[in-house]
């Protein structure tokens, strides 16, 4: 029979824990409303402008712009990798990062030269071990990230993206949010715009000027920008929510096993109260 100090000790250590992850739990569900807020006053934004661009496009049948036609078949390919800044989330960074390393060897096997860009501690850790290129990186910004740091990502990658001239196309690898308890790590091509399935190709009365591609690529950065803070948006509050539902599930696999320690403990009392008393009962007649 299990020891009583054993057992009351590790029903105690059981009860820390539980503590810390229901604490936990609470700040992840708090966090996850907040990011939720802001992920749906994002979207619209990047909508909105990517509609324009749409109708830009479909303007007139020769449009061109340098982000609109790939600039070489094969070549490399930058990948913007969203992950979390901390663990404890279940399966929601391994999933990410899952996909982002089968996009990488994909780009291997057609002969390309992936770069990343990963955003998050957890993106970072896991490709500066892998020993992947890496055109820069972001860490613990995913919280507090704002418009404006978006746009200086936007920008570094529409640089890179004109500077490289083997650099064929720019992909964004996040976690979208569907439902507390569902969030899938999604995989879309950025640039060029034409591989985008959404593309609309509706007819408009609106005249541009200077020229439908001047203000199409005036527009390029605000989108691409507002596109990088939704997904960084989509990705914190899939994060939240995934830790949130871990810890749900930790602390209730603290308070079962908190049932079963106390049973077990109930049960090694009883029968070494059960034992004293045979003892004295074995000792008294031993007397007689």
């Amino acid at each position: 029979m299990p020891n009583l100090k054993d057992i009351k000790r590790r029903i105690h250590s059981v009860e820390s824990t539980m503590q810390i992850t229901k604490a936990m739990e609470l700040v992840a569900s708090s966090k996850f409303r907040h990011a939720k807020d802001r992920a749906e006053t994002a979207e619209p934004f990047y909508r909105s402008i990517y509609q324009l661009m749409a109708e830009i496009a479909s303007e007139d049948p020769y449009f061109n712009s340098q982000y609109v036609h790939k600039q070489t078949a094969d070549g490399a390919v930058l990948l913007i990798v969203i992950a979390g800044d901390r663990g404890l989330a279940g399966g929601f960074n391994s999933a990410i990062l899952r996909m982002a390393q089968a996009r990488i060897d994909e780009v291997r096997a057609q002969g390309g030269n992936p770069i990343v860009m990963p955003i998050g501690q957890k993106a970072v850790d896991y490709f500066v071990r892998r020993g992947e290129k890496l055109l820069k990186t972001y860490d613990h910004v995913a919280e507090h990230a704002s418009i404006y740091l978006a746009m200086d990502m936007a920008e570094l990658v529409l640089q890179t993206y004109k500077r490289h001239e083997s650099l064929c196309s720019v992909e964004l690898i996040f976690t979208n949010y569907v439902s507390p308890i569902k969030q899938l790590p999604e995989h879309m091509q950025v640039i060029p715009l034409s591989e985008l399935p959404e593309l609309d190709q509706k007819k408009s009365a609106v005249e541009y000027e200077p020229s439908p591609e001047v203000l199409f690529d005036k527009l390029v950065p605000q989108y691409l920008a507002g596109l990088i803070y939704g997904a960084i948006a989509e990705s914190f509050a899939s994060e939240q929510a995934a830790r949130r539902t871990a810890m749900e599930n930790a602390t209730d696999n603290a308070t079962e096993m908190i049932d079963n320690l106390s049973l077990q403990y109930n049960r090694a009392r009883q029968s070494a109260i059960t034992q004293e008393i045979t003892e004295i009962v074995g000792g008294a007649n031993a007397q007689q």
